[in-house]
């Protein structure tokens, strides 16, 4: 099996890197979440600094009265076989801090920087690794001292806020709670092991500490709590001696400090047989062991937490898509397999699988008829228009039998309306279709990851459907031109047959009679002959209306619709064959900000990889 140090080391390498990548989580628990840490809590002046410097076997930690903890330290220590002891921070990567007494300094000015020269807290932890062969692997958080009040200088919720900040690090089912109580205060009055139980009311995941044995008055002692009878716990209570205030002011080395830490509890009347599980060095070895066995069974989740983010990770890389080939081939490629899928929603939405296609259906069964049925026919096709173009045709001789001429130029006229409602199928077929083009356009993901090739896509379609609304525009315009081009002249062959119908003969005789008195003879032939002749046309235009309402969606789905559908990309597709390398690359020059999110995913992506790799390596040597 691996080694304690081995185990602990490879989740603290762990740690470090979802620390530099920003795994933190987002929904559901995320890998640094899913580790076993270390929180050490305790009240203001109760000793956590002292206990943490003992542990670490260094002074380095800012001291002072009050609260000085202001922000959460991530402590992570790292064994090292030999060289010289270093610290680095994680805002300060490339700097080594080999002077301790710097170590506070920079803990100093970091904290200062987030919350000011002021009191106040901050709920952005600060990062610090320490390298030394007098450690062991451990990860250890050191959380600001719990306080009943607020003193001057800090807000009124101070005592809220911290206790909140505490208990979100605290309640996490994978966090060590390490409990600090000064000895020279009742047990049951202390704040860290009351909010221990609160967040662990088995004590599963509590070690209690006492701390300041020496401090006690004469004659007591702390044996009833250390013994687990004042407050038992399913760990050991540990003791700690700290170093003494005369000890601080004269930089007494820690490595003395343990040491004389040790002969403290070996020479004392009351904790002798306690020795050998007193004392920070005790301390930390029994973290180190309690962490490798709590990691040891954790494995198992860890390993699938680590498989679940790499699916998710690898999915959300399918999606955003994957990095490009540098060469000029695989960059055509990936440009044409972007066409392709572009093409695919467009057709969707023409065809059915996507909703649009069924407006270009909507101008036809809709807009095209409610066009046509406005036309002023009825004002063009007057008594007084009619018998206007009609004399006009005639010229200075009336026409003896049919005004030939005249029926012409009505029809004419009549027909170069139909140029507007055809022309405006046109035009809401391609006002459709470049709507079609845009919305394809944001609904291919494959392109989204593509600013510039989305643009040029867009421009070379709509430069296709141009040439297609220009061709389409000449198509109806010639159906209209022939129907006046070229008449039905059945049509007229029927007409004079019906004039000469005795019925209609009646009929005429009917509607003189009809016309009101005072007028000539003369003048009711004209109107009734004027109105018989703009009824005659209307009925041939009817009939052309009819077959224009046909011809022109047929000829706008075959001349726009059929080549969007065959050919948008054509052009497009002949361009970018011409392109060089550089151009081809320039087109598929990315958003930055989805470059940064597929680079971060990647490095994720192998942060998980490495570390499920290295946990099945370790944990089965």
């Amino acid at each position: 099996m691996a080694t304690m140090e081995s185990l602990i080391g490879l989740v603290n390498r762990i740690q470090m890197a979802c620390t530099v990548l920003g795994d933190h989580g987002g929904e559901g628990m995320s890998l640094w979440e899913a580790l076993p840490t270390v929180a050490v809590v305790g009240g203001q002046s109760s000793g956590k600094s002292s206990v943490l410097e003992s542990v670490v076997g260094r002074d380095f930690l800012p001291r002072g009265s009050g609260i000085v903890t202001r922000r959460p330290l991530v402590l992570q220590l790292h064994k090292i076989e030999r060289g010289n002891e270093y610290a680095e921070f994680l805002h300060a990567p490339r700097k080594k801090f080999t002077d301790f007494a710097s170590v506070r300094k920079e803990i100093e000015d970091e904290t200062d920087r987030i919350t000011g020269r002021s009191k106040a807290i901050s709920n952005r932890p600060i990062h610090l690794s320490i390298y030394s062969p007098n450690v062991v692997n451990l990860t250890l958080i050191d959380l600001p001292g719990l306080t009943k009040v607020a003193v001057e200088g800090q807000p009124d919720s101070i005592v809220e806020d911290i206790e909140n900040m505490v208990r979100s690090y605290v309640e996490k089912p994978n966090c060590i709670i390490l409990a600090i109580s000064p000895a020279n205060q009742d047990i049951a009055t202390s704040d860290a092991i009351k909010l221990a139980r609160e967040v662990d009311p088995t004590g599963e995941r509590t070690f209690g500490v006492v701390t300041k044995l020496d401090l006690m008055d004469a004659g007591t002692n702390c044996l009833d709590v250390l013994e687990g009878r004042s407050y038992k716990l399913q760990h050991p209570w540990v003791g700690i001696v700290n170093r003494s205030q005369a000890d601080i002011n004269k930089n007494v080395d820690m490595m003395a400090a343990r040491r004389k830490e040790q002969e403290y509890f070996e020479s004392s009347r009351d904790y002798g047989h306690l020795a050998p599980k007193m004392g920070s060095v005790y301390l930390a070895k029994l973290l180190s062991r309690h962490l490798e066995n709590v990691i040891r069974q954790k494995i198992p989740s860890i390993i699938a937490l680590i498989n679940k983010n790499i699916d998710e990770i690898n999915a959300e890389l399918d999606r955003i898509g994957r990095p490009i080939g540098a060469d000029g081939g695989a960059q055509l490629y990936t440009i044409l397999e972007m066409c392709r899928a572009f093409d695919r929603v467009f057709k969707e939405h023409l065809d059915g699988g996507r909703p649009g296609g069924d407006r270009i259906y909507g101008v036809f069964d809709h807009q095209l008829p409610a066009a046509l049925k406005k036309l002023p026919l009825d004002r063009h096709l007057s008594v007084s228009n009619v018998r206007k173009i009609v004399s006009e045709a005639d010229g200075y001789q009336p026409h003896l039998v049919a005004p030939e001429q005249g029926y012409r130029r009505l029809i004419d006229g009549s027909l170069g309306y139909f140029k507007g409602p055809a022309e405006a199928s046109v035009d809401a077929v391609h006002f459709i279709l470049k709507e079609l083009v845009r919305k394809s356009i944001a609904e291919t993901l494959e392109l989204k990851r593509f600013p510039s090739l989305q643009a040029d896509i867009s421009a070379a379609a709509n430069e296709s459907l141009e040439k297609f609304r220009d061709e389409s525009r000449k198509t109806v315009s010639r159906l209209v031109e022939m129907e006046s081009t070229y008449l039905t002249v059945e049509f007229f062959r029927k007409i004079h047959e019906s004039d000469r119908n005795p019925r209609d003969d009646k009929n005429l005789r009917d509607d003189k009679h009809s016309n009101r008195s005072g007028q000539n003879v003369a003048d009711r032939y004209d109107d009734l002959h004027f109105r018989k002749i703009g009824s005659n046309v209307s009925s041939y235009i009817g009939m052309v209306c009819d077959t224009l309402r046909n011809t022109i969606p047929k000829a706008v789905v075959y001349c726009q619709v059929r080549e969007a559908r065959r050919s948008l990309l054509n052009l497009f597709y002949a361009q970018i064959g011409r392109k060089e390398k550089e151009q081809l690359g320039r087109m598929l020059d990315e958003d930055p900000s989805l470059m940064e999110k597929r680079e971060t995913l990647a490095k994720r992506l192998q942060l998980y990889k490495s570390a499920r790799d290295e946990i099945d390596s370790v944990s089965w040597k």
